[in-house]
């Protein structure tokens, strides 16, 4: 028996199917052609039987989630609201719109910040491992903002960013830039990067002499914002789950 094999377990096509991944036909299909791994083992058995409390699964090298107690969310935020699960000063905040949904899952935090001014996708989850290496500079999870700033962005600007910028603590670089729109004076510019410091975004900017007017973060990794309503929350589909563990190889 291999270490990944359990036979009081159940059935691997079983778990699948429960999981949402396929039909548990399609699946065996899956399992046949070889495109599903259990604890880092190609498992090809149609027979074989896994702890699905346990069992690290991976279908074309995307994990599956297997647990009905872990729930994970998209928040579209709006402006001024604060990222914090409660406030004592009676401020609005992220926990605020998980009332009357999800307020009694146990665990649910919001992973890492977005500041007052700043709206956009907030992911929450109570998978506390896949929170942790969102957050993990290690990881080098790109987040993609839209920024309207001040000024005219001259030619050029985003070679020196991808490059590197000085700040006070240290040089920062963006892993992508352009320039979207100019127009009175202002810009519209996107720009991708890993960093996970404090205001980053607007202190890069403002430092380049084009501070930030309104800031919008669209993307989190291989989740994106798209058209979500702002103040709208709504559960991520299992595909976007699994691409946030490809993000942070789990």
């Amino acid at each position: 028996m291999t270490s990944s094999e359990h036979p009081d377990g159940v059935r691997l096509q079983k778990v699948l199917s429960q999981a949402g991944v396929a039909s548990r036909r399609a699946a065996e299909d899956l399992i046949v052609a070889g495109r599903v791994e259990v604890d880092g083992e190609v498992v090809t058995e149609l027979g074989r039987r896994v702890d699905p409390d346990n069992a690290i699964i991976h279908v074309d090298g995307t994990r599956v989630n297997l647990r009905d107690d872990l729930i994970y969310l998209a928040l579209n935020k709006p402006k001024g609201v604060h990222s914090t699960m409660s406030d004592d000063r009676g401020r609005p905040c992220v926990g605020d719109y998980l009332r009357g949904r999800y307020e009694e899952t146990p665990g649910v935090v919001h992973v890492g910040r977005l500041d007052e001014n700043t709206e956009g996708l907030l992911l929450l989850t109570n998978d506390g491992d896949l929170g942790h290496r969102l957050m993990h500079p290690s990881y080098r999870v790109l987040k993609t903002y839209l920024a309207e700033v001040d000024g005219l962005v001259p030619r050029g600007l985003g070679k020196e960013l991808r490059k590197g910028w000085e700040l006070p603590d240290g040089i920062v670089k963006v892993d992508q830039f352009r320039v979207k729109d100019m127009h009175s004076g202002k810009s519209l510019v996107e720009l991708v990067i890993h960093e996970g410091k404090k205001h980053i975004v607007r202190r890069l900017l403002k430092d380049t002499g084009h501070p930030v007017l309104k800031l919008v973060r669209t993307a989190v990794g291989d989740v994106q914002l798209g058209n979500q309503r702002v103040g709208s929350i709504r559960r991520l589909t299992k595909t976007e789950v699994g691409a946030l563990y490809r993000n942070v190889e789990l």
